[in-house]
């Protein structure tokens, strides 16, 4: 026989069982949201812009009547002036002044007269390539995919998915 006691606890332990199926029931349904909404977040920050960014590039030097050449990994670039000095490599640190923009021609950001000093293998990937392409001296324009600057996650001023277009002039190689 079960005594008044005994049955006052197993009512409080049955209302425990109870309470903690329901808040695990409860942490799992957030469980199941929180995931369903972070998978949907990656798959919108996953979006291939490589389509996109071409054809804005490719309608940004139509637009603008550039003489653009396109790289293997599909940065184009414009050579204004190509510099005497020398040229540098991937990992050389570098002087120099720019502007950078959108197609939309919002500038972003840019440096002084003066330029900046950097090394190539510390910027985002279309500058270490991009940058290659002059010489001492030279300037010109680098037209960037986002896959190239700052790809899906985008920086500060920057959205996922931009075309960076940036005129350059390579100051000196350091």
């Amino acid at each position: 026989m079960v005594s008044s006691w005994q049955k006052v606890h197993l009512s409080i332990f049955a209302g425990i069982i109870k309470k903690n199926y329901q808040m695990k029931s409860l942490f799992i349904s957030l469980f199941v949201v929180l995931f369903a909404s972070c998978n949907d977040d990656e798959n919108t920050s996953q979006k291939d812009y490589t389509a996109e960014n071409k054809q804005e590039i490719l309608d940004y030097i139509s637009d603008n009547d550039l003489d653009a050449i396109e790289s293997a990994t599909g940065i184009y670039y414009v050579i204004n002036e190509a510099g005497t000095g020398e040229q540098p490599i991937s990992s050389s640190n570098v002087t120099v002044a720019y502007k950078g923009y959108f197609t939309n021609g919002t500038v972003f950001d840019q440096s002084n007269a003066n330029g900046i000093s950097f090394n190539l293998n510390q910027v985002i990937t279309g500058w270490t390539e991009g940058i290659q392409y002059f010489k001492e001296g030279g300037s010109g324009i680098l037209l960037i995919p986002s896959s190239l600057g700052y790809g899906n996650s985008g920086n500060q001023t920057i959205p996922g998915g931009a075309v960076l277009v940036f005129d350059v002039n390579l100051i000196s190689v350091n």
